[in-house]
């Protein structure tokens, strides 16, 4: 057997199952566990995904968010055993397979557009507008119906 069959097969017993489909400009909550002296906690880490790269075990997020007015990043290995689960929580439009043009931009610049399209494939997120006010096609279709008679 080649080298390089061997090294995936061992590395193929360390690779997590249960990681959700992220890609760059996600928002996403990465738990992170925290080992203080003998007790353990979860950390909760929110932020845009601006950089996935690597392969395999070595896979790498980069996850970046915003503390009071400054940046800040956290790399992540994605198939860590420090790392509890990952939610996606907004699937952001990116154009790029790299968003570190974003470090530049402050304010609503800083913003990407939400994807619409495939969000039905996301575990957890709602597709459909579960807005109270806003009305269904047909009751305004009805309305601007009855304007029309009189």
């Amino acid at each position: 057997m080649a080298i390089q069959t061997i090294l995936e097969n061992i590395n193929k017993g360390t690779l997590k199952s249960d990681i959700p489909r992220m890609d760059v400009g996600d928002t996403v909550n990465v738990h992170c566990r925290i080992i203080e002296g003998d007790k353990e906690r979860v950390q909760v880490f929110q932020g845009v995904v601006i950089c996935r790269a690597g392969a395999g075990s070595s896979e790498m997020i980069t996850v970046r968010r915003i503390v009071e007015e400054y940046g800040v990043e956290r790399i992540f290995p994605i198939h860590s055993p420090k790392i509890a689960m990952y939610e996606v929580l907004r699937r952001g439009d990116a154009r790029r397979a790299k968003l570190y043009y974003l470090r530049d931009r402050a304010g609503k610049s800083r913003r990407l557009s939400d994807r619409r399209r495939g969000m039905k494939h996301v575990h957890g997120i709602a597709t459909v507008s579960t807005h109270p006010i806003l009305p269904t096609p047909s009751a305004a279709g009805d309305k601007a119906h009855k304007k029309g008679k009189k």
